[in-house]
């Protein structure tokens, strides 16, 4: 997959399920999520491209714990040594300390899940194998040792511990799953455990008004991100 160039410092390597977002830091660099399990080797050579080494990759960043984000954590951890970041209501279910909590569909949603499950499985991804949590994030924490400024938000409602982060000196913003984007709108993202929750979460991320913004679904918004997020309507999405 090609490289998407978003700032001097932040590239996303297009997989096709669950992008993956990776960040220069003044001594090495970070990953943003980790894609579907087996996408370790396109996310390495996508590293290699930007002029990384797996030995520099300082720290791993999951946004949540669904499988098209940390299914390949595991497998980048054993490469880089990394230390893995995440939210910490998510932790048990990343490290596998707790079952996960299913998602609750709406009646648009139960088909596209299940398309996108038919998918993987005949495409022969495996399981996504579970990895320790190294540093539990909560609301308002910063993140040491990226350059510039990164705020924790914690923006439940897709899972219960989705987290945010925003790079304030760029107004770069990384959702997660909350937001999508297709033909230039942002939406709601599917398959939440607390649709209402999740609306809540989008509404805060707005009112960020971000200039970028880098989904995990969809194309990344360059300029201009806060209008379209302040013009969404995440309460029709998905009925």
């Amino acid at each position: 997959m090609e490289l998407i160039q978003i700032t001097s410092a932040v590239w996303q390597l297009p997989l096709p399920v669950g992008h993956v977002h990776i960040v220069r830091l003044p001594d090495g660099y970070a990953l943003i999520d980790t894609g579907v399990a087996g996408s370790a080797p396109a996310v390495l050579d996508a590293l290699d491209q930007v002029g990384g080494r797996p030995g520099d990759v300082r720290q791993i960043v999951l946004t949540h714990f669904h499988g098209d984000h940390m299914g390949s954590a595991a497998d980048l951890v054993a490469a880089t040594g990394a230390r893995v970041l995440a939210g910490a209501l998510d932790a048990p279910f990343i490290s596998g300390t707790a079952p996960e909590p299913e998602p609750v569909f709406t009646a648009s949603e139960r088909p596209l899940f299940e398309q996108v499950m038919a998918g993987l499985a005949e495409a022969g991804v495996p399981a996504a194998q579970h990895v320790p949590v190294d540093v539990e994030l909560h609301d308002g924490d910063t993140l040491d040792g990226w350059g510039e400024p990164v705020r924790v938000l914690h923006v439940p409602g897709h899972t219960p511990g989705s987290i945010a982060l925003h790079l304030t000196a760029g107004n770069v913003l990384f959702p997660g799953d909350l937001v999508a984007t297709t033909e230039g709108r942002a939406i709601l993202g599917p398959f939440n455990v607390d649709r209402q929750q999740a609306i809540a979460s989008f509404r805060r991320l707005a009112a960020l008004d971000p200039e970028t913004i880098c989904v995990p679904h969809g194309e990344p918004l360059l300029q201009g991100a806060g209008p379209v997020l302040r013009a969404a309507t995440p309460e029709a999405d998905w009925v």
